[in-house]
């Protein structure tokens, strides 16, 4: 998805700053870069549920308390794309979100190289593209708005470096609020997102 662009020429910067930056104290401040592809349920309350395929990356700014415990917030973006039927028929539904999270984080070292990490918290998210494409007609906009739900991710990472380390990563997010259908639209209904589940690629750097 092109907004994952901007995302991926800001981690560039980060590992660029990383591996030509000099030796210095520890810092409380962490930033964190994730993304995964998995999948989840669209949970309607008159139309029948439907799964979306999830490409979905976040930016995290991290500030730890102590050895182990801190606090994260940032921005992710998921784009959720896949097939689903309506009263209206059968469609492929596009749905792109913007996501802003406030996580309680945990991260601790159990060996020289290897590392745990996981975090939880809530979010809120709101859509910046909605399209449902019918056989014969596109409808955009169907949904709008914010919503909130909750996260949870854990993440093992193999440390390259004093600064920097790299693994894998397990998310997992349900929304707890619905959005509501625009009237007019054809699709009278409001929805959610649940179990939505993704797995991928986890990297910290130490700033």
């Amino acid at each position: 998805m092109k907004y994952s662009k901007y995302l991926l020429a800001i981690l560039c910067l980060v590992i660029a700053n990383v591996v030509t930056a000099q030796d210095e104290s520890d810092s409380k401040f962490k930033f964190i870069a994730y993304g995964g592809i998995g999948y989840g349920i669209v949970n309607n309350d008159d139309e029948a549920d439907y799964n979306l395929n999830s490409n979905t990356a976040e930016l995290l700014l991290y500030y730890k308390f102590n050895e182990k415990y801190g606090v994260a917030t940032g921005v992710g973006l998921n784009e959720l794309t896949g097939n689903g039927f309506s009263t209206l028929g059968e469609f492929y539904h596009q749905r792109d979100f913007i996501k802003i999270p406030l996580l309680f984080t945990y991260d601790y070292g159990f060996s020289d190289t290897f590392k745990v990490y996981g975090n939880l918290g809530p979010y809120a998210q709101g859509i910046i593209k909605d399209e449902y494409r019918f056989v014969d007609t596109v409808v955009e906009d169907v949904f709008e708005g914010w919503n909130f739900g909750f996260q949870l991710s854990l993440g093992l990472l193999f440390q390259v470096s004093d600064r920097f380390s790299t693994g894998i990563n397990f998310t997992g997010q349900s929304d707890f609020t619905k959005l509501e259908s625009n009237s007019g639209s054809g699709l009278e209904d409001k929805q959610r997102m649940r179990n939505l589940n993704t797995f991928g690629l986890l990297f910290m750097f130490d700033l």
